[in-house]
């Protein structure tokens, strides 16, 4: 069985869409796991994550360590911002 999902996810600005992007691609470009792929798109001003997996169950690992990866990162910005 196949499983897929696409996530849709909007930034304040094109500076924090682009690090988060950045960041990602390693992860888009070498796979840990052979059970779901991953595509990622900036589309301003939105990030597109469509994920797609053999199954429920790594499809939903994937999304969850994506998504974790980018709420770290997007509170990493924010701490960073209001510091200075």
């Amino acid at each position: 069985m196949k499983a897929n999902a696409e996530v849709r996810l909007k930034f304040p600005s094109s500076k924090h869409l682009k690090n988060i992007y950045d960041a990602l691609l390693p992860e888009i470009d070498k796979p840990v796991g052979g059970r779901a792929r991953m595509t990622l798109k900036n589309h301003e001003p939105y990030l597109i994550l469509k994920a797609e997996a053999d199954d429920t169950v790594a499809l939903r690992s994937t999304l969850n360590a994506f998504l974790r990866w980018i709420n770290s990162m997007a509170k990493v910005v924010e701490i960073l911002e209001n510091s200075s």
